[in-house]
């Protein structure tokens, strides 16, 4: 614990460390990030450099996601605040608490024009709360900080730190954390007093349904939400859709899984039979921005309230979630869902992603790795291939799968993988991403080597931004800017330490895997993919 004689460095790990985060990830300046990593390694919090500030929050934001505690990560001043906004952007509409560090001037130095900008005013769309800390009053920033990123929905804060300051005695805060020595995934931080929010004649419809269907979001994710999630659909015999944050929730081979829910067409089949919608910590930065054009009644029932500008919720439960259910559950009766006929629509989906063609496609890359590392936590980039991952991957528990989905940036999946390997080392993390996305963060192999993860990238590879590309076509435009080049990334991702393989045919793609999950390090896996499908694969799920 802080003591009297503590620096400012010291109260702001150890009230890191009382809301359980684990790592700090980085890359430092010269400046008050010297002083905080040094005081993370004396408390025994490993800080991570990472290739790039953006790889840095992401990484933590992986790790937010997986425990639900607060992560961290910080930068130099001027361009290492600049470099990160896209990290933190992504934590804002992921919902994931994180705690932004950033170097600064000294107050002392306001004559000093040279990497001076308003980083608070950079940071302010993305973060919920933005502080700077004094020598006085840096306990109780941080106590703030902290309460601020969990509570739902959560999201980044952001902290300035001047070097003048964060080597200083500071001054121990009379408040007592109330995040010490809780385990925020377990908890009920973020959660509002009850607030049914449903009328009589919401009540009614209730009652009156007969085929309820559940919409399961990533504000559902938590064990305790997931078991009653789980018991309440065993119990009524309803099913369920998840978001893709929230894959996982009901595991893909479970008899009440009802596929995947981004407001798409792929799933209208199912939706349409329902008279009823239940979005169960449903956040509409979930879905597609596509106009909501569904006929039945959708209530609430979250720990937050969410905006109804795109959803048009006829009510909302905010609170406890399982209290929620309890409630709804308890006015069912009569249900008529045919759960068998749900599974045979859910496998007639996962049938219209096959492409059943010759040659090396994306989704038999999907279904061979997924079949080749079953219970391997994966993440996904932004991307053609994300489409058939989602739909074809398995994923058993929640953050079985970590996608950037509210910002869906490129460029994710190998840093979240990094943030999520560092929590279970023996663990090995397949990363999932297009070539355009891994050159927007490749210099992250050369952190899963230096910290020795058992993370596996797999980079579809076709020399294009295959998505993009696709919607090219779709409007008869003429193809520009899509054709990134050739990339040779068995000899790029060797000489950065990592094993390499190339598979061009769904036997070397099988070998390859082999040899990767077998190692202690971190390997590559080039798959020479045919993207001629993706278009079909996009309308297939889109329409």
């Amino acid at each position: 614990m802080p003591t009297e004689s503590s620096t400012v460095a010291d109260i702001v790990v150890q009230r890191l460390c009382d809301a359980g985060v684990l790592a700090l990830f980085g890359m430092p300046g010269g400046g008050s990030n010297l002083d905080l990593i040094d005081a993370a390694g004396r408390a025994g919090v490993p800080f991570v450099l990472t290739a790039t500030e953006t790889g840095a929050a992401i990484a933590a934001l992986a790790q937010a996601e997986i425990t639900g505690r607060p992560a961290a990560c910080l930068t130099t001043l001027g361009p290492g605040v600049a470099s990160v906004v896209n990290g933190v952007a992504c934590a804002s509409l992921d919902r994931a608490p994180l705690l932004v560090f950033t170097d600064c001037y000294p107050s002392s130095a306001n004559a000093f024009a040279h990497q001076r900008f308003d980083h608070r005013a950079l940071l302010a769309p993305v973060t919920k709360w933005s502080a700077t800390l004094s020598a006085a009053e840096a306990d109780a920033v941080m106590i703030e900080a902290v309460e601020r990123a969990l509570t739902g929905p959560s999201g980044p804060v952001h902290i300035d730190m001047a070097s003048d300051v964060i080597s200083v005695i500071g001054r121990r805060s009379a408040v007592i954390s109330r995040w010490s020595s809780v385990d925020q995934s377990q908890s009920s931080v973020g959660r509002t007093t009850h607030d049914s929010g449903l009328t009589a004649e919401h009540w009614r419809q209730v009652t009156e349904s007969t085929r309820p269907l559940l919409l399961v979001g990533l504000g559902a994710r938590a064990a305790a939400d997931t078991a009653a999630i789980r018991a309440f659909c065993r119990e009524h015999a309803v099913p369920a859709m998840v978001t893709y944050k929230a894959k996982g929730v009901i595991p893909d081979d479970d008899p009440h899984f009802a596929g995947v829910f981004t407001n798409a067409a792929i799933e209208r089949p199912i939706l349409n039979q329902a008279d009823l919608l239940i979005g169960v910590g449903l956040d509409p930065v979930e879905l597609l921005p596509r106009p909501w054009t569904h006929r039945q009644p959708i209530v609430s029932i979250n720990s937050w309230r969410v905006d109804e500008a795109h959803v048009p919720f006829a009510a909302q439960f905010v609170g406890d979630i399982a209290a929620g259910l309890d409630a709804v559950g308890g006015r069912l009766s009569n249900l008529e869902w045919n759960l068998s006929s749900v599974g045979e629509e859910v496998a007639s989906q996962r049938r219209l992603l096959d492409t059943s063609r010759g040659g090396f496609t994306p989704d038999h890359v999907v279904r061979i790795a997924a079949q080749a590392a079953r219970g391997v936590r994966v993440t996904l980039d932004a991307g053609a291939h994300m489409l058939p991952a989602t739909v074809l991957w398995p994923v058993a528990e929640p953050h079985g799968m970590l996608v950037s989905n509210g910002l869906s940036t490129m460029g994710f999946a190998l840093p979240a993988a990094i943030g999520a390997a560092l929590l279970e080392r023996d663990r090995p993390v397949i990363a999932l991403t297009g070539d355009g996305g891994l050159l927007i963060c490749a210099g992250e192999l050369l952190t899963a080597t230096r910290e020795g993860l058992r993370v596996i990238t797999v980079v579809f590879n076709d020399a294009s931004l295959s998505l993009i590309a696709v919607k090219q076509q779709e409007r008869n435009l003429t193809p520009a800017g899509v054709a990134l080049g050739e990339v040779a990334w068995c000899a790029l991702a060797e000489s950065l330490g990592v094993s390499a393989h190339f598979a061009s045919t769904e036997a070397e793609l099988e070998g390859a895997l082999r040899d990767a999950l077998s190692r202690t390090g971190p390997s590559l896996i080039e798959a020479r993919v045919d993207p001629s499908p993706y278009g079909e694969i996009l309308r297939a799920i889109r329409g």
